[in-house]
């Protein structure tokens, strides 16, 4: 086949990378490069082909060439030198960035489990769009570099939608560009200087796009902490504190922004649907350390002290109220709830997501965000999430990290554990 429009030798703009990625993810184009790479022979043999274009980003589809390399080297390079490796993990055994990107990475891994298998389309497909998906979440990083940021944003959205589309695996990532974003930087990062540029930068966005943003770091931001609180820092929070002077400040920045959104419901006495999401999200945040924000402030927010005293001030004078809302979100047999689910990093939780998916040719149909909520409490979404929940627990049972001493899972999902969390943060919110 041959894409329709003019694809440019070099693209140059943001506008353009966008329309570039545009006439690949829309459309029959994925469809083209995956059955190319599944007549190579081999699964083995189908995803080493696919490899080559990975690493230079040039893909050639029927007769079209569409070349992405000088656009994503620039972008990488830009968002490197604030200090995040979007597309690259870290090896904390070499304690160095790994030369290749994780979708790469992934390949290697499935290749020395599945490579030998005949080559399955949808396995290809699914690793495609979740080198895509990177190469998005690298975008979201850069909608600052030129025009309007929440235009860009929106353009990232449009692609995510093409991405996610019936057009492609099936595979689900994120709900929203404003999600990659989040996933693009929760990596272990040797230097942390990049969060604070980053979290200034966010401030400038439209309040929508703000309200988005928070309401995915409150959560995952929330589950990270009680993670860390737990196996990193020994329930030691004191130290988890000082070693988060990066999270907090974005932790403060989300809990605000939510607060100003429930107050605005609560005013116009609306029963909308998004209110339960902003209170399950207001509380999956403070679960992970409710005294920092309603009590003496710790010296990792000691730069953003006026929007935790605002926090604080709205908090209390609605606590009447909120308190009795977060009840219905108490951790129960019954239902799958994310005040139960823990994780060092984010984007952990979505590449074990796709290696299952890869593993076993089932993409599947729930977000990262999915995983976030809750809500909706129907038997077949709840079912599901516990069950990727679980599934992700044991992976990381399988292979654990040595964290303090001792080999821990980095992936937990204990209703004991969330019900015991959720009931000493009501306390503390009561004090």
């Amino acid at each position: 086949m041959r894409l329709e429009g003019r694809i440019p030798d070099r693209v140059t703009t943001f506008a353009e990378v966008c329309a570039t990625l545009e006439s690949i993810l829309a459309g029959r184009a994925r469809s083209e490069i995956v059955r190319e790479a599944a007549a190579a022979g081999s699964l083995g043999d189908g995803l080493l082909s696919l490899r080559k274009s990975m690493r230079t980003h040039v893909w050639r589809i029927g007769g079209s060439t569409i070349d992405l390399e000088r656009a994503i080297q620039r972008y990488d390079r830009r968002t490197r030198q604030v200090g995040f490796h979007v597309l690259n993990d870290w090896d904390g055994v070499a304690d160095r960035v790994n030369d290749d990107t994780i979708p790469v990475d992934v390949l290697h891994y499935l290749v020395d489990r599945r490579g030998s298998e005949p080559a399955t389309p949808r396995v290809l497909a699914i690793l495609l769009d979740y080198y895509f998906m990177h190469v998005l979440a690298l975008l979201t990083l850069r909608v600052w570099d030129e025009g309007d940021a929440d235009a860009n944003l929106e353009l990232v959205s449009g692609l995510l939608a093409h991405l996610q589309s019936a057009d492609g695996s099936g595979q689900r990532f994120a709900a929203d560009a404003e999600t990659l974003l989040l996933i693009g930087t929760s990596h272990y990062e040797l230097h942390e200087r990049g969060y604070h540029v980053l979290l200034e930068k966010v401030r400038t966005l439209s309040d929508a796009h703000q309200l988005t943003i928070a309401l995915g770091h409150a959560s995952s931001m929330g589950s990270h902490l009680r993670f860390g609180f737990e196996a990193t820092y020994g329930r030691d929070t004191i130290n988890m504190r000082d070693d988060n002077v990066a999270d907090y400040p974005w932790l403060c920045f989300a809990l605000a922004r939510l607060m100003r959104e429930y107050i605005r419901l609560r005013e116009e006495g609306s029963d909308s649907s998004r209110r339960p999401a902003v209170v399950e999200a207001l509380l999956n945040g403070l679960m992970a350390d409710a005294r920092a924000f309603l009590g003496q402030a710790p010296g990792s927010l000691s730069g953003c002290e006026t929007e935790r005293a605002g926090f604080r001030d709205s908090f209390l004078a609605v606590r009447h109220d909120l308190l009795p809302e977060f009840e219905p979100h108490r951790p129960s047999d019954a239902a799958y709830s994310p005040l139960c689910f823990f994780f060092n990093f984010s984007h952990n939780v979505l590449k074990g997501v796709v290696i299952d998916a890869l593993l076993h040719d089932r993409p599947y149909p729930l977000t990262f965000n999915d995983l976030l909520t809750g809500i909706p409490r129907d038997a077949p979404a709840a079912a599901l999430k516990a069950e990727v929940a679980t599934m992700l627990m044991g992976y990381a049972r399988d292979n654990p990290h040595r964290i303090r001493g001792r080999l821990r899972p980095v992936i937990v999902y204990d209703i004991q554990s969330g019900r015991e969390a959720f009931s000493v943060a009501m306390r503390k919110m009561r004090e």
